[in-house]
């Protein structure tokens, strides 16, 4: 058994399952069905037993199933350097997400600190083309594999920032109150930009001593100007004030690490990632997707949990090859999906094969031999 694994999933009224359990074991997992069956539902299953909102970043309310809404829970058992845990995750109606480790009430960033997941969705495939907001997003989320505590120095960073940006509307003028939050904002983006930092040199490293099928690609943060982005605490609180006038006059804070953005070249051609054709993308998404695992496999002392959500069809034969080796070498219990069984041919008996399709009342998770 690896240092992290799922070793059961339970499932009541979430999405598409009225009720659904799987017995998972190292190996990876490998699902298939129809558009709509319910595939991509049990990867957001897993991806909630991390910190956040999940795969598809759904509210709450969104996770329980149609039409009884009565709420939804998921609970595993996983393994964790040695150690069992139980994990419980839940919502009834109109109520906030609650978390349980080991029969114990615990914060969501408890999650990460027994557990790593990572994860590659469709919805990820024009990451380079569309808004720095989707990039910081992924930037964020690989970085909270590494720091549990980045997504609770974020929040306090944009709570802040939320704050002053209504004096900045209002037009308040009272440096006592702006002080007091660009003293939080600067203390909490000097973080955030280190915590940043150090993970795009553990991906490089993890690119770089890496023999893969897959291109390299190098990523570094960008903003306008250097102004844009103090990396110190001092510095960014200076800026901060420096920039009240300029930020009253458009409603909104223009310093600070809300305004990077993360940019990516394709090593081997000198291309930056936005230019390169769609195929390129997404074999940088994946190399990095991998390089992330590689990295945690060091630090955290086990690969993350991988969540893969239709990736392999748009690889050719001989890429998803080298993925499914890639993986397997890793040692990461990785999920995916896919609509043909076929595209898990390379995987074969390396990996457990389900197939998910529509039941008399929700979906229906089947376990297969292969041929």
């Amino acid at each position: 058994m690896p240092g992290l694994a799922l070793t059961e999933l339970s499932l009541s009224h979430f999405r598409s399952h009225k009720s659904a359990r799987i017995l998972p074991d190292q190996r990876p997992l490998a699902f298939f069905g129809a558009n709509g069956a319910g595939k991509t539902n049990i990867l957001e299953a897993v991806s909630l037993l991390s910190p956040g909102r999940g795969i598809r970043r759904a509210g709450a309310d969104e996770l329980s199933r149609l039409p009884e809404r009565i709420g939804w829970k998921i609970a595993a058992r996983l393994t964790s350097h040695g150690r069992q845990h139980e994990i419980e995750t839940w919502a009834e109606p109109e109520q906030a997400r609650q978390v349980r480790i080991d029969g114990k009430a615990a914060t969501q960033t408890g999650l990460s600190r027994i557990a790593r997941v990572i994860w590659l969705v469709p919805s990820m495939d024009r990451l380079w083309l569309e808004g720095a907001d989707g990039r910081r997003r992924f930037l964020d989320r690989i970085t909270l594999s590494f720091f549990p505590d980045h997504a609770e120095v974020t929040l306090s960073y944009e709570k802040a920032m939320r704050e002053r940006n209504r004096l900045l509307k209002d037009g308040v003028n009272n440096p006592g109150w702006f002080r007091a939050l660009e003293t939080r904002m600067a203390e909490a983006g000097a973080a955030i930009i280190g915590n940043r930092k150090f993970m795009l040199i553990r991906l490089a490293d993890a690119q770089s001593a890496a023999k893969t099928a897959f291109p390299t690609a190098v990523l570094s943060l960008e903003t306008r100007t250097a102004e844009d982005c103090p990396e110190t605490a001092a510095d960014l609180s200076t800026a901060l004030e420096q920039s009240r006038n300029r930020d009253m006059a458009a409603g909104r804070t223009l310093v600070g690490p809300h305004r990077s953005d993360l940019a990516a070249v394709y090593a081997a051609k000198e291309t930056p990632a936005r230019l390169c054709s769609t195929g390129e993308q997404k074999a940088l998404l994946i190399s990095l997707i991998l390089a992330n695992a590689r990295a945690l496999a060091a630090d955290f002392g086990a690969p993350p949990i991988i969540l893969l959500d239709e990736v392999a069809a748009h690889l050719d034969p001989d890429r998803r090859a080298a993925l499914y080796d890639e993986i397997c070498a890793i040692g990461a219990q990785a999920w995916l999906t896919a609509t043909d069984r076929g595209l898990f041919e390379g995987l074969s008996h390396r990996a457990r094969l389900f197939e998910v399709g529509e039941g008399q009342d929700g979906s229906r998770i089947q376990e297969l031999d292969w041929p």
